[in-house]
């Protein structure tokens, strides 16, 4: 009798991976040109240098080391719970959660933006809500076909949308060299918009532990983690500045640049095909960043439910290895948060993603002084050196909290207060769910003994 043998799932590969990264934490210039509106291009440009090396770098060096050492679907809540424990474990991957409903309604939101610059009807009124839902369908459905098709599908989008980008900046420092217009590096700012523009240039540069909740639907994880967080970290950093003083270089005045203004500046370099051009890509990096967020996100109550900590069903998963009733209640999730408002989204969301990203920093250094002899194919530098990588970051998200501290929400609300009070449900949630399924899990373990 011959038995034949299950094949063995595919697993995404090096290139994908990058392209998977690349669009969970960038997406492409889309999303900077609050930037270049509140800081000129000599500061915007400044700014997009200098949080590579203060803000990404440290962060992709503690995940290359983590994601190597601990290669497990489920990622940065794995790590946590495995040096703090259960309690911190759950609000890690509560505070993800929850950044995510505020994270993911962005997405869309930009797909509907570009959109309607095709034509301005197809977005008014209910459709622009319809078109975001259908963002979300397609991009679960998606995901519903496993990690290698997202991580595919991500290099075929990035090509895409980057190529007119490609031909943006040749135009662009084209006509700098030979016309030599006059170029407006600095213009006067207010501390305000200089704050706004710190904030969105951070949130243009943050979700690179999100790559980690697929590590065991990755090929060789333990070697393509650290080298595809340095190379998708380099590749942000070009594809934001190489555009940015490109359009410098054609002499365009960054007065009233927002969101979406893309298009404008593509077509006055290089014409309304390139202007569309750039508007479709628009439209595309949505679809990509909520794609492969999806992928990411969804990986997480997997992860907690395996452990107890939610309902064993959230845990289930499809012939691919998809755990698609998680795919459906985050989707669901995410789909009631699509009319929150854009600009509002954004200092919740750096809050607590950023209070999720420390407890990752602090695993980091209490599983090196707990677990020295803990294989670490990728290790970020010493002991020292290692206690020294959230120095940029925590800096960072405490300016975050000062800049947004007069922020309002809807009723006056403080924005602050607000993702504060998120933040604190992760406690008493843990207390009300998880612990009594904790509690049950040791009392049968205690009894089978």
């Amino acid at each position: 009798m011959h038995f034949a043998l299950k094949p063995a799932r595919r697993k995404m590969r090096f290139l994908p991976l990058i392209a998977a990264t690349y669009f969970m934490v960038s997406g492409g210039p889309y999303g900077i040109e609050d930037i270049l509106g509140g800081a000129g291009f000599a500061r915007a440009i400044v700014i997009l240098l200098v949080l590579p090396v203060l803000w990404c770098l440290p962060t992709a060096l503690m995940i290359g080391e983590l994601a190597a050492a601990i290669p497990a679907d489920g990622g940065f809540y794995i790590w946590v719970r495995r040096a703090l424990g259960p309690f911190w474990g759950y609000q890690e991957g509560w505070l993800s959660l929850s950044a995510s409903v505020f994270d993911m309604a962005i997405y869309p939101a930009i797909f509907v933006l570009y959109l309607g610059k095709f034509n301005p009807a197809l977005t008014t009124g209910w459709n622009g809500y319809a078109w975001s839902l259908a963002v979300v369908v397609v991009c679960c459905t998606w995901n519903l076909r496993g990690a290698p098709a997202v991580g595919d599908g991500s290099m075929g989008l990035f090509a895409i949308l980057l190529a007119p980008f490609a031909v943006l900046v040749v135009l662009g420092l084209w006509h700098g060299f030979t016309v030599h217009p006059a170029i407006q590096w600095s213009q006067p700012a207010s501390e305000s918009a200089l704050s706004t523009a710190v904030l969105v240039a951070m949130w243009n540069y943050m979700g690179w532990d999100n790559a980690s909740t697929v590590a065991q639907e990755v090929e060789n994880p333990q070697r393509n983690y650290p080298r595809a967080m340095i190379a998708a970290t380099i590749v942000v950093a070009i594809t934001y500045v190489l555009p940015l003083a490109a359009m410098a270089m054609t002499g365009l005045s960054v007065n009233s640049f927002a969101t979406g203004d893309w298009m404008t500046a593509a077509t006055t370099i290089g014409g309304p095909l390139l202007g569309l051009a750039v508007v479709a890509g628009g439209a595309l990096t949505g679809i990509g960043m909520f794609n492969a967020l999806v992928m990411s996100y969804t990986r997480l109550p997997m992860a907690m439910a395996e452990d107890g900590m939610l309902p064993s069903v959230v845990a289930k998963r499809n012939s691919r290895g998809v755990p698609w009733v998680s795919v459906l209640l985050c989707g669901g999730a995410w789909a009631l948060a699509l009319r929150l408002p854009f600009e509002r989204l954004i200092s919740i969301d750096l809050i607590l993603y950023g209070s999720s990203l420390m407890l990752e920093f602090v695993a980091l250094i209490v599983l090196r002084i707990r677990e020295p002899k803990l294989a670490r194919p990728f290790k970020a530098g010493n002991l020292a050196f290692a206690c020294s990588l959230g120095v940029g970051p925590a800096a960072l998200i405490g300016y975050a909290l000062y800049a947004s501290r007069a922020e309002k929400l809807m009723a006056g609300t403080s924005a602050l207060l607000f993702a504060v009070v998120v933040g604190l449900l992760g406690p008493l949630l843990y207390w009300i769910t998880a612990a009594p399924r904790a509690r049950r899990r040791l009392a049968a373990a205690q009894a089978t003994d």
